[in-house]
């Protein structure tokens, strides 16, 4: 295993806002320890393409200092670039050039990918990097568990607009993400008003409903999401009566992107992924479709998606993201690695590594959400944390 005294710290996944304010805490909080931090760029790639023995690949490899990352945290995405790649799963057309043929005889492979885990390693050891800071989601935490399983030291700091990490009830990405759907919804009520339409606004949440939850917690409006299969008559005379209740005769429903209809058969295109996902296929066009022939009202369909990742990180965000990086350098400064900043129970915390095999968090419907009036549920908060639900 690497024993190097230097820190790196990689993103992976989707961008969210809140990213570089993480890397310049990290940053600036190391340099205090007597600590060199080197950014890996691209994600997991970044460790597996580099052929760097030093810092001197600079399209993988970027040491950081206070110098080069004093103004970063005053924009969104992530100055060290992102990707989805999975060291574990890395096909014959993606392998680096710089591997030869007898390195690849060595490593394990199924057919069609092979496992990079041990260049992974190798790479680590040669830039001296002893510890490792990944920031990511799911998928990308994912392999950090692999790594620290191999004796990795590492910490994990949870970022998705999903919200859906395990162990933890806030993810880096999440405020701004509702913050900005509330905005972009608020404007386009004097469209649907002006056109007397039923909105539909698609938003983050392949399997998981908390973006579209407390997007229409925020917004007054009703929302579906992949935990409650809802019913496509009730939903369409819902929004109709809405409409018709609605002095501007307009009415709205946020739709998280997994949601799907009762007897519906969830439909994706695409190739898979380097971890298993394909597209699921437009739920905001069809149920659009679908409310239009029941209701023979016009529909607007938007969709909150890349909107919601741009730009910079509201106040929360930026608070969060401050903070999880101090807690990682804290830990690692008392030699606690293998762990996951987190909030738990409204407050910071440190947790195990989320397993792969528990998959997504999920919204508790029974106490979030109203699944007879498709809204979520205001009612019997004493007691909940201060913003969010419980891990």
């Amino acid at each position: 295993m690497p024993t190097g005294k230097k820190i790196g710290i990689l993103t992976g996944g989707g961008d969210v806002p809140g990213l570089n304010p993480v890397i310049k805490s990290v940053v600036y909080r190391a340099s205090e320890m007597g600590r060199d931090v080197i950014g890996i760029r691209n994600g997991w790639e970044g460790l597996t393409h580099t052929d760097a023995t030093s810092e001197t690949d600079s399209r993988y490899i970027r040491r950081l200092t206070r110098e080069n990352t004093r103004t970063i945290d005053r924009s969104g995405g992530t100055i060290l670039h992102t990707s989805r790649a999975n060291p574990r799963r890395v096909p014959v057309s993606k392998l680096p050039e710089h591997i030869s043929k007898d390195q690849l005889r060595r490593l394990p492979f199924d057919g069609k990918c092979y496992d990079l885990t041990s260049i992974v390693i190798e790479n680590l050891g040669r830039l001296g990097i002893g510890c490792l800071i990944v920031i990511g989601g799911d998928d990308t935490l994912s392999f950090a568990s692999v790594l620290s399983a191999e004796g990795m030291p590492l910490i994990a700091v949870p970022k998705t607009m999903d919200n859906d990490v395990q162990g933890t009830e806030y993810c880096i990405g999440f405020s701004t993400a509702i913050t900005r759907a509330k905005e972009l919804i608020t404007r386009q009520r004097t469209t649907l008003g002006s056109h007397e339409r039923i909105g539909i606004f698609r938003i983050f949440g392949r399997d998981s409903g908390f973006t579209a939850l407390y997007t229409a917690y925020v917004t007054s409006a009703r929302c579906l999401i992949p935990e409650y299969p809802f019913d496509l008559d009730r939903i369409a005379s819902l929004l109709s009566d809405d409409k018709r209740n609605n002095p501007s005769n307009y009415s709205l429903v946020v739709v998280s992107e997994g949601a799907v209809w009762e007897q519906q058969e969830v439909g994706e295109f695409g190739e898979v992924d380097a971890y298993g996902h394909r597209k699921k296929v437009d739920i905001g066009h069809a149920l659009a479709e679908e409310v239009r022939r029941r209701t023979d009202e016009e529909t607007m369909v938007s969709e909150l998606t890349y909107d919601l990742r741009s730009g910079e990180p509201d106040s929360i965000d930026q608070l969060v993201a401050i903070t999880f990086a101090n807690i990682a350098l804290d830990l690692i400064h008392d030699g606690v690695t293998g762990r996951m900043v987190a909030v738990q129970n409204g407050c910071y915390a440190h947790t195990a590594l989320p397993a792969a095999s528990l998959g997504p968090r999920k919204v508790d419907v029974a106490t979030l959400y109203n699944a007879n009036r498709y809204r979520p549920n205001y009612s019997s908060k004493l007691g909940a944390p201060l913003l969010f639900s419980r891990s």
